[in-house]
């Protein structure tokens, strides 16, 4: 399979904190693979230096071979990549719609006017905001607000889409409904990268997974052999007293 993304040697200090240390891993083209581990293990940074929100301090993040490393957000995003965030952020003094043409401006051919609006109603139908169009962000729920990003992301046609937690906080049919969407997505082509702690959606999604510990990967492989890893096992549940 082609490496679509490819993070080499990559590090990130705040301070004294060393939040990435000497990270690698690789994204195959037309995967779902999980980025895994517990709270402060370094995911959401790992996601930031991937999306150019951070820069690194050291190492490279590659996309189909290309150097993206410490590029600004939005030609990063005009690349090919496209994100959700863990706290959602949408534009709440704008309809949905609107969130959702201001993403179609920065995809790589970008679309204005009538087009633009006929895009993004397609998307929102596309993440279950079908009639919502003129809805204020502000007032959606919580629930639709993370789908509304993710209508934003989708309109940057992304080859890499990174996810970071999206399906935190859903109830068991809205959760069953997001993993049959970010299947559907993967199935039509789109490479996905999530951070997630559902372990029954991981399960379902992710053919690989990478699993990060205190900065460092930890493992990385065939889902169910990665959950079966002691050094994964004992990233989450903590060594066991002597």
């Amino acid at each position: 399979m082609t490496t679509l993304l490819q993070v080499s040697g990559l590090t990130k200090r705040f301070g004294g904190l060393t939040a990435v240390r000497e990270a690698g891993f690789t994204v195959a083209a037309g995967e779902v693979t999980g980025l895994l581990g517990p709270n402060g293990s370094g995911k959401t940074t790992m996601m930031n230096l991937i999306s150019g929100n951070l820069k690194p301090d050291a190492g490279t993040v590659r996309l189909v071979g290309k150097d993206i490393t410490g590029r600004r957000p939005h030609l990063i995003a005009r690349g090919g990549i496209a994100r959700t965030f863990q706290l959602v952020r949408v534009i709440n003094d704008m309809t949905a719609r609107e969130n959702v043409v201001a993403g179609l401006a920065f995809r790589d051919r970008p679309l204005w006017g009538q087009a633009a609006a006929n895009e993004a109603d397609r998307l929102l139908e596309r993440v279950g905001l079908g009639g919502r169009a003129e809805a204020q962000a502000a007032e959606l729920t919580y629930v639709d607000q993370k789908r509304l990003e993710l209508a934003r992301a989708l309109a940057l046609s992304p080859r890499l889409l990174l996810l970071d937690e999206w399906l935190a906080g859903l109830n068991a049919s809205e959760l069953d409904g997001g993993i049959a969407l970010i299947r559907s997505l993967s199935q039509e082509g789109v490479t996905v990268l999530m951070v997630e702690h559902v372990m029954s959606a991981i399960r379902q999604l992710c053919e690989r997974c990478v699993v990060m510990n205190a900065g460092a990967i930890v493992a990385e492989g065939e889902t169910t052999a990665v959950m079966s890893d002691p050094a994964v096992i004992a990233a989450y549940l903590g060594e066991e007293d002597d």
